[in-house]
């Protein structure tokens, strides 16, 4: 395990691969922390100099009390590649880490050569619900919207066949810090990228899980219509986390897109 100290809030980070290889970053979702990318680490650790991190207020990182900013996230992902001395790189997100890697190529596009957006869009949800979630937890604890969010995450099909890892995803969100959520459900409430996407002209591929019921199939295909050039993709049997549910089909479909943008 490796720790830093990044705009005062330390996070826990992971690198594998070999130092000279080319640097894909890879940033987690709402209610995770890095292990949901282990398979795609397995995948192109060969390859790739693979750097995964609990962003703030999530995993083995601090959990600061208070609304959190996209900003703040988008900074701390800054300061950890200042850190790493990472100054070219592939970024990949899912989901809010998603909005994350759309956030660091409309401030930091010199520095990206390929963008990878995991079942994410510019805007997702609206200030009512984000509320809604926020009260929930912060009264109830993580316990009283698990069910929700794990029928969210994955398909039936995975519920019914893979019971024991769904049970172990399910411990991994209702362990996060509650402060960490709510203040995540914060940055998501506030954020609002519909409007600033456009000017995003690194190479983009977009994908989602054809039943992810978080961030549905239109709603991510219209962000990857707003980027100009983007590619667009769907996995069949997926719901909101490609990297846990099918890891070889998200792991081919950036395979071949870095291979097309000559990132190797």
């Amino acid at each position: 395990m490796a720790f830093a100290r990044i705009n005062d809030v330390v996070l826990h980070y992971r690198v594998e691969g070999s130092e000279s290889a080319p640097a894909l970053v890879l940033a987690n979702s709402l209610g995770t922390d890095a292990r949901i990318w282990d398979a795609v680490v397995t995948l192109l650790a060969g390859r790739y100099r693979i750097i995964s991190y609990d962003k703030r207020g999530h995993g083995l990182s601090d959990a600061p009390d208070g609304d959190y900013r996209l900003d703040d996230h988008v900074d701390d992902l800054a300061g950890l590649l200042r850190h790493l001395e990472i100054e070219r790189l592939a970024l990949a997100g899912v989901s809010v880490g998603g909005m994350i890697a759309q956030g660091f190529a409309l401030r930091h596009p010199d520095r990206l050569a390929a963008l990878v957006l995991c079942d994410t869009a510019a805007k997702v949800g609206d200030a009512t619900m984000w509320n809604e979630r926020i009260a929930a937890v912060r009264e109830r604890g993580l316990e009283a919207i698990a069910e929700p969010v794990m029928a969210r995450w994955f398909t039936e099909r995975f519920r019914q066949e893979q019971a024991d890892e769904l049970a172990g995803w399910r411990n991994m969100l209702v362990r996060m810090p509650v402060d960490g959520y709510a203040g995540t459900c914060a940055a998501l409430r506030d954020a609002d990228l519909r409007d600033a996407i456009a000017a995003i002209a690194v190479p983009t591929l977009v994908v989602v899980g054809e039943q992810d019921l978080s961030t549905p199939v239109e709603l991510v295909r219209q962000t990857a219509q707003a980027i100009g050039g983007a590619q667009f993709a769907t996995i069949a049997d997926c719901g909101h986390i490609p990297s846990i549910e099918q890891p070889l089909a998200l792991t081919a479909l950036m395979t071949r897109f870095l291979n097309e943008v000559g990132y190797d």
